[in-house]
């Protein structure tokens, strides 16, 4: 599989940045000169539909070139490295590369607990067991919200998601609230995120039948939406791509098992590893075994030196999250923590598919 690492000068985090600089807002980071010429005109409403998992390989594999998505498909560019929900939509909330955040994957390690923590969830992600009081992340990771930064720079904006008030129940109701919005009498920037096709490739696959008619009904009910707008822009982009991946589970080798102080965190495709001391040569030795080809081994020093989570200054506690080692998928197998996982497509890792997203375009005047 082609290996291609983040762009952080053409990515979903410059995106979020040429967003901010269109509503008069400062960015931290560059912008992307692809939306920049984009929005050079001012439109009463500009629109971001992010689909979760709807890379450029999924929307090539599983939708007609002819189509709404593909024909108007403005460029293509770089999700943050890991290429996962929580790294990437974040970057898209906030105009921050995940090493500027410290939102590095699904699962972090929170040294001030002692637990691989599901960020989203604020569950120990070892036990499955809820972690009682306010969020983990948002108490010691937190970060300026894209939306908060526009209204500061005196501009409204809304973020619509099914997990967001008022909640909604489908794709279509989701697309209602976002005409509704157009409708109003201001300028204003609408983010609306919906967890297709990602749910549905996670449990299925991503080149079947369910793959398919699940995209194409995104496509539809989406290109419904644009032609009852005007003074309108709307972008339909994704947060990664995504992949068909084999399982393996960490504990069925127990010679990487004991080299390690606690169980990996961030994803099965880009697996945190803290290394017992002395440890370090039987951890190199096994995954150059047991997966030659599969997933390449980084050191600590060797992921900062790259800058393989971003530019900039690290976030504070960026260093204490981060393992001695991270295993990154460069193959087709994702590692699990536990046995009870089946999923059967998956992303996170460094391939061109889970790497590079589509920006759909669509101006309306």
């Amino acid at each position: 599989m082609k290996i291609l690492y983040p762009d952080y000068d053409n990515c979903i985090a410059n995106f979020a940045c040429s967003i901010l600089k269109h509503f008069g807002a400062e960015p931290l980071n560059p912008s992307l000169p692809l939306a920049d010429s984009l929005l050079e005109r001012r439109f009463k409403n500009v629109v971001v539909i992010l689909l979760d998992g709807m890379g450029n390989n999924i929307i090539e594999a599983n939708l007609e070139p002819n189509g709404f998505f593909r024909s108007r498909l403005a460029g293509t560019y770089s999700s943050v490295f890991p290429p996962t929900t929580v790294a990437a939509t974040t970057a898209m909330d906030s105009g921050l590369f995940p090493v500027q955040t410290a939102w590095l994957g699904w699962t972090g390690y929170f040294p001030e607990v002692d637990k691989n923590v599901v960020y989203f969830l604020n569950q120990d992600f070892d036990t499955d067991i809820q972690i009682e009081g306010d969020s983990i992340a948002w108490k010691y990771v937190p970060y300026n919200k894209l939306g908060a930064q526009i209204e500061a720079a005196g501009y409204e904006a809304h973020f619509l998601a099914p997990f967001s008030e008022p909640f909604p129940k489908d794709f279509g109701s989701l697309c209602g609230e976002i005409k509704r919005l157009c409708n109003k009498d201001s300028e204003k920037y609408i983010y609306a995120y919906w967890d297709q096709p990602d749910t549905i490739m996670h449990r299925k696959g991503c080149f079947g039948e369910r793959a398919k008619s699940t995209l194409r009904s995104l496509e539809c009910e989406i290109e419904a939406l644009v032609g009852e707008l005007s003074d309108t822009l709307v972008f339909v982009t994704a947060d990664h791509g995504h992949i068909d991946s084999p399982k393996a589970v960490i504990t069925d080798y127990p010679d990487i098992m004991e080299c390690l102080v606690r169980m990996p965190s961030i994803e099965p495709r880009c697996l945190n590893l803290f290394v017992k001391n002395g440890m370090e040569e039987q951890l190199k030795a096994a995954f150059a075994e047991h997966f030659v080809d599969k997933f390449m081994l980084m050191s600590k020093a060797e992921v900062k030196e790259r800058q393989l989570f971003g530019k900039g200054t690290p976030h504070p506690r960026f260093d204490e999250m981060l393992g001695d080692y991270i295993a990154v998928g460069i193959g087709d197998i994702s590692i699990y923590n536990k046995k009870s996982k089946n999923f059967v497509g998956n992303h996170a890792g460094l391939t061109a598919d889970e790497m590079t997203i589509p920006l759909i375009a669509v101006k309306k005047d």
